[in-house]
């Protein structure tokens, strides 16, 4: 192997030079001795470098220094998969030097967390990269004087306590979702402690701390008990009044500007945290410290290639931000010097310690290693034998142990299936110490290892896909937990403020004025204000919260104000019932065509699902269980299936899609996966091999790119029908291929298919069963599918982060790009700007390289041919350019987890559903990410498009995708579901009732009766006990929240579910008061009621009265003998109301007086 090696460098006179030295291997690297010299070592090839530093850290904790955040990311990876000891990341805070943003809580929690475990660790290894050691941190005491212990059993004072956590820097909110926030609630304090991966849940007794749970921040529920916890502050810097003394005497003796001008010194000198106060670290300590000093004695100190020129680079970058930005009056900048480190006290500090420096160039003092490059063993699948190369290399090799490395199980199966033909024994390892113990002569593991080694002695090879595939564009799938499915109906109502419009289904549409409580008949209940025309008041009380919706329709200005007591709304209503009644007729005509087709009904092989089910590597979320039960329900059933599962990006609707293909090739049918792009195509083909990697299920992908010989015969195995999964773009809908087998055709991004193959599709809805995806519902699908023709499933379970896409709409200014696209690169990150005309697009390109000279700019559109289109996508895929600047193309791409920055141009000229799913491109890793919509004046915009902005923006935070939608029909009407017939009766009675309306005459048509237009919407029952029944704003002060669990209450179908509500109430807010108690018996009181057919219920002291209404469930034979029996006490007053007597003086006593009515009328009923 020696005769490889590059010549040595020829000794300069005086230099001494080691030839006797010999080549060291990267399983035991030589250590550097003492602080005089620096040791070089030749960067070891491939993955060789990860795994010398990882050997390095095994007897003395390391600190690696790179040169970028990117490459401290990338090795992060590496050195777990080498390393015995912890790796602990140094984040970047990822803004730009001097910014008016403040890091992601995120971040500043995971550096808080490796800061204090640097204080209690003798092992491990930390990463960071250069510009991050330039900063100045907090001296080690801040950390560990701030700790606060928490341990069950401990006395709390409140009141204290709160203080301690906001002198900390926690901040107070409603409901906790993220690092560094609390809420006090009676008894409960929950809190996010900084540094922990999950909130906690405090359950005071008095003043002891009685529970520690932790629980879940989307759905609020507790999860499993801890013992003690320790609190980090929530900042870097501390808000304690010593500090902000320290703080202002610094601010006013260091800048001779008036502070009182400046906003963040008024803030700080208050304890609030404003954006950006980070910047101003050193103003509130005596001294600061620097990450050395925060390392143990005898820390070892590795730095890779081209550190020094970052840094002074970065040190540039610094002091021209400095000149450009300092000259701001309000915000006075530090000097340099004291915000950050320069680079010759950096490199000071590194020689202090035993240290490491890695070269990639010649260098005459290097030590070399024993490895060579990773083995060029490419797979090429256009050739006769896709494996010569990897064959070739194991035969020159016999005594190389090699050990082949996938990315997750599913890509290990996949490996194995490709390593097949050349029958080798390769048992499966835990990882790399694994394999080195063993005596398997070759093994293979999984890991994320980006590139392989070759050692020569002993002779070790390690392969990875990257030399077998070579750079494969793969997904990093980040999946965060799931929400409970918070009913859409209700989602809206949390959008309530005073004076939307909501429509009353008996009296029309008016407007919201609040809650309001109101002593009626001597006690308190809640009801909800509702003002009509003229000024007319109506108050609903909140257990009849269900027939209250928000109207949808109109924009709000112009939705309609009906009068209270007139006919107007009767009419209306009317109307509208006609038409629906038509609309239902026509519905019904296409339904019945689908109905009569038999399909294709599959079987449900139990066990084998059920072990398919279990290898889903993330937990279900409720709703996306249950649009998987509902596909199933369909599949088993004979009648074709059509359903539209509409999900946001990312929320798990392929999965969906997997579980429904299972059952039909389980059945022995072809499932057929249709999808708009050909990235798609090798996206969702890679993914269903994953998942269907147990499994002996053949898949074929047809696209552009499978040309030639590979194409023909995949062709030939899915006419003969061995092919049982299919995926590809629209080339499968051409007339020449034959699918014979066909059972399930799925359709991925539906809104992306033209007229003609949406035809062609239309031709096949009839026989086969159809399951469509997609982010953002074209109004018309969603209308259809809400309307009952399609079945819709909704998962609405957004991610944990709580898509923290933050959103800026602003007129186009040169300065804010580029901010944007700065902050973004910097970070290691890259960024999309969003030019939707072919024609000036170069032009613009050109004008983000001038603007920022540092962006590497790439530029894709749809007239690009598709090859050179997907070059450019890999290559942005593969970081080669940090800025692309595209058309709309880019909706339906690959993820590019690192692409956290978008820019939208004219932001004004797309649609609700387009701005979403380009937004939805972005955000998907746990990096902070930002959307820059920019418009023109707003003088030059439609009206229609600013309303878009606005909900676009405001849209924040939900998993938005599908109130998008339904925004959007209100933006434009939803008239499209068979021509424009309805759209006006939708303007006047709002679209949720029309829904409502149309869902109950389709129903009526259905069961053969003709819609009964007079009948009114079910006007719900009227109970009223006397007895206070609501939720106490002591126990939840926030309005909202208290609207949005009465109409949880209201809206809940079953005792199960109520119980359910109960079991959460009592979970994240306290015990139940007694009004609250009382408001979910009546709930429950409610729904017997109204199974029995009654209208209103009435009971005070001594008497009470029962309506029955004109379709009751009671049978008039148990009245007649109730009344016979006890004619004291029970008596008919008219036709349709029972009057009863009984003493009924305590709250109990009343519920089970009526209770036991209710059970006497009820039993009846069921005899007969």
């Amino acid at each position: 192997m020696d005769a490889f090696h590059a010549p040595s460098p020829i000794p300069l006179p005086g230099c001494h030079q080691d030839d006797t030295m010999p080549h060291f291997s990267p399983l035991d690297p030589p250590r550097p001795q003492g602080v005089r010299d620096t040791l070089y070592w030749q960067a070891p090839q491939g993955s060789a470098s990860p795994l010398a530093l990882a050997r390095l850290a095994d007897d003395a904790p390391l600190m690696i220094i790179t040169a970028d955040t990117a490459s401290a990311q990338r090795l992060e990876d590496d050195l777990r998969f080498f390393a015995k000891v912890p790796v602990m990341p140094f984040p970047d805070w990822e803004t730009l030097p001097y910014d008016s943003f403040s890091p992601h809580q995120d971040i500043v929690s995971s550096r808080l967390r490796t800061l204090r475990s640097l204080q209690q660790a003798s092992e491990g290894i930390v990463i960071v990269p250069i510009n991050t050691l330039m900063q100045r941190l907090p001296p080690t005491e801040y950390i560990a004087g701030q700790v606060l212990t928490l341990k069950v059993g401990m006395t709390i004072d409140r009141e204290a306590f709160r203080d301690t956590l906001s002198r900390a820097g926690y901040r107070a909110v409603e409901t906790v979702y993220e690092p560094g926030e609390y809420a006090l609630r009676g008894a409960l304090i929950d809190l996010f402690p900084m540094g922990s991966d999950a909130p906690l849940r405090l359950d005071l007794f008095d003043n002891e701390l009685d529970t520690l749970r932790h629980f879940n921040p989307d759905t609020q529920r507790s999860e499993d008990k801890v013992g003690a916890v320790e609190l980090l502050p929530a900042h870097e810097y501390p808000l304690t009044r010593s500090a902000i003394a320290c703080f202002r005497e610094g601010f006013e003796t260091l800048f001779d500007v008036d502070p009182r001008q400046c906003p963040l010194y008024n803030d700080a000198l208050k304890a609030i945290p404003s954006p950006g106060l980070e910047q101003y670290l050193p103003l509130f300590f005596e001294e600061t410290a620097t990450l050395f000093d925060h390392m143990v004695e005898g820390t070892r100190v590795a730095l890779l290639p081209d550190v020094f020129e970052a840094a002074e680079h970065h040190w540039a970058s610094i002091e021209s931000r400095y000149e450009n930005l300092g000259v701001d009056p309000t915000r006075p900048l530090l000097p340099p010097h004291r915000a950050f480190v320069p680079v010759a006290e950096v490199f000071a500090a590194i020689k202090q310690s035993p240290r490491v420096q890695l070269v990639s160039a010649e260098h005459p003092h290097a030590r070399l290693s024993n490895t060579s490059p990773p083995p060029a063993v490419t797979v090429n699948a256009r050739t006769q034998q896709p494996l010569a190369a990897l064959s070739r290399y194991l035969e020159a090799e016999p005594q190389t142990r090699v050990l082949f490395v996938a990315e997750s199980r599913g890509r290990r199966e996949a490996l194995e299936e490709t390593l097949a033909p050349l029958g080798l024994h390769l048992p499966h390892v835990d990882g790399w110490q694994d394999f080195l113990a063993s005596d398997h002569q070759r093994a293979i593991t999984e890991g994320a290892l980006d590139a392989g080694l070759a050692i020569n002695e002993p002779g070790i090879a390690v392969i990875t896909e990257t030399e077998l595939y070579g750079e494969v564009v793969r997904q990093s799938r980040r999946r965060e937990k799931a929400t409970d499915d918070s009913e859409l109906a209700i989602r809206h109502l949390s959008e309530l403020h005073p004076g939307s419009p909501v429509v009353h289904h008996a009296h029309g549409v008016g407007r919201y004025l609040g809650l309001e409580t109101i002593e009626a008949g001597g006690q308190a209940a809640e009801f909800v204000a509702l003002e009509y025309a003229d000024g007319a008041r109506l108050y609903v009380p909140v257990d009849s919260l269900h027939l209250i919706s928000r109207y949808a329709g109109a924009s709000d200005e112009l939705a309609p104000l009906h009068k209270l007591g007139s006919d107007q709304w009767e009419k209306a209503r009317k109307k509208a019932a006609e038409k629906v009644r038509d609309t239902a007729a026509e519905l019904l005509d296409v339904y019945a065509r689908r109905e009569a087709r038999e399909g294709f009904a599959c079987d449900l092989p139990e066990a084998e699902y059920a072990r398919f089910a279990a290898s889903f590597p993330f937990e279900e979320t409720p709703d996306q269980r249950a649009a998987i039960e509902a596909v199933i329900g369909d599949m088993t059933a004979p009648r074709p299936m059509d359903r539209v599962v509409c999900g946001d990006v990312g929320f798990g609707k392929t999965e969906v899609a997997m579980r429904a293909a299972f059952l039909a090739v389980n059945a022995g049918r072809q499932v057929v996966v249709l999808v708009p792009t050909t990235l798609l195509a090798q996206q969702h083909y890679d993914n269903f091999r994953d998942r269907f990697a147990d499994t002996a299920v053949q898949i074929e992908l047809i696209s552009r790119f499978t040309g030639g010989k590979s194409q023909d015969k995949t062709l030939e195995r899915i006419q003969e029908g061995r092919a049982d999964i299919v995926i590809g773009t629209h080339k499968l809908l051409s007339k020449s291929m034959k699918l014979p087998k066909m059972g399930l055709l799925v359709i991925d991004e539906e809104h992306r298919f033209g007229v003609s193959q949406k035809e062609r599709l239309k031709s096949l809805r009839a026989e086969v069963d159809i399951l469509t995806l997609t982010a953002t519902p074209i109004p018309r699908t969603l209308n259809m599918a809400m309307s009952g023709m399609r079945d819709l499933s909704i998962i609405a379970t957004p991610p944990a982060k709580r898509l923290s896409v933050k959103t800026f709409v602003q007129q186009r200014n040169e300065p804010v790009i580029k901010e944007a696209i700065l902050r973004e690169i910097l970070r290691g990150g890259q960024v999309y700007v969003l030019h939707n005309e072919v024609k000036t697009i170069e032009t613009t390109a050109e004008q983000v390289r001038e603007l920022v000279p540092e962006a590497r700019v790439g530029v894709a559109h749809g007239q690009l041919p598709e090859r050179s289109l997907e070059r450019v996508m890999s290559d942005f895929y593969h970081k080669r350019f940090n800025v692309l600047v595209c058309s709309t193309i880019i909706e339906t791409g690959i993820d590019v987890p690192s692409a956290n920055t978008i820019v939208i141009e004219r932001a004004d000229k797309f649609g609700l559903a387009q701005l979403h799913q380009l937004r939805g491109r972005v955000g998907r890793s746990h990096h902070q990410a930002y959307a820059y919509l920019l418009t023109p004046p707003p003088r030059n915009m439609t009206k229609d498009a600013i309303k878009r902005l606005e909900a676009i923006s405001e849209a924040e935070d939900l998993g938005a995708g599908f109130t998008l939608a339904s925004h959007d029909m209100e933006i434009r009407g939803a008239g499209e579901l068979l021509g424009d017939e309805q759209s006006g009766q939708i303007e006047t009675i709002g679209y949720s009732l029309y829904m409502q309306m149309l869902d109950r005459a389709v129903k009526a048509i259905r069961a053969g009766k003709t819609p009964n237009i007079e009948a009114p919407l079910d006007e719900g029952v009227e109970i009223k006990l006397n007895l206070p029944a609501l939720i106490p704003d002591d126990y939840l002060h926030d309005v909202q929240q208290r609207l949005v669990m009465y109409k949880r209450i209201a809206s809940a179908e079953s005792a199960a579910e109520l119980k359910e509500l109960q079991v959460e109430l009592i979970d994240r807010f306290g015990l139940l008061p007694s009004p609250l108690k009382t408001l979910l018996r009546q709930t429950r009181l409610r729904h017997r009621a109204e199974q029995l057919g009654i209208t209103r219920l009435e009971a005070g002291e001594q008497r009470g009265r029962v309506v029955f209404g004109s379709g009751t469930a009671v049978d008039p034979m148990t009245l007649v003998s109730l009344i016979q029996k006890d004619p004291v006490h029970y008596r008919l007053d008219g036709a349709d109301t029972l009057r009863f007597e009984a003493d009924m003086a305590n709250e109990e006593a009343r519920f089970q007086a009526v209770e036991g009515l209710l059970e006497r009328l009820n039993r009846k009923t069921e005899a007969a």
